[in-house]
């Protein structure tokens, strides 16, 4: 019961995670010129609106310091950050590790294929695509849902 516990927290911390990081690092910080965090916004938002959601970065393995290269380095971090739960809270371990294995998995397999991300990822396509001030979240809304910024887009007839 303790483990299911750690496992449903870690869950919630990492789309938590998710939303905040995407919202205020990714995008706040990602519109800030000489930031690190530049790449997000000058890099990957340009070119998927360029190419209908589509990112040519994640075809291949990432290459010194691209985009994709650059989410790796993220990632591997939050990793390592969350290693020592792993000693006493390995449910909460496991829960973290799964879902940032799923982001980078789903957040590729969305830049690579503009039906895939329609059909299973719509929100993240909608980010791209509609509004880059919502939905945040990438592997599931729930965090948008929470916090209240979760957008679909208005369709032409729901206007009038």
């Amino acid at each position: 019961m303790v483990w299911a516990l750690q496992f449903f927290l870690g869950l919630m911390v990492a789309n938590a995670g998710e939303w905040f990081m995407h919202r205020y690092i990714l995008h706040y910080w990602g519109k800030q010129p000489d930031s690190y965090w530049a790449y997000h916004w000058q890099e990957h938002h340009y070119v998927a609106r360029q190419l209908d959601m589509l990112d040519p970065g994640y075809q291949k393995w990432p290459r010194l310091w691209n985009t994709q290269a650059k989410e790796w380095l993220a990632l591997f971090a939050i990793l390592l950050l969350n290693a020592p739960f792993f000693w006493w809270a390995n449910g909460y371990a496991y829960a973290m590790y799964l879902s940032i294995i799923t982001y980078y998995i789903v957040h590729r397999q969305a830049h690579l294929s503009r039906r895939w991300a329609k059909t299973y990822l719509p929100w993240h396509y909608e980010h791209h695509l509609f509004d880059s001030n919502a939905n945040w979240c990438v592997t599931f809304p729930l965090f948008d849902y929470l916090m209240k910024t979760r957008r679909k887009p208005q369709l032409d007839s729901e206007v009038n």
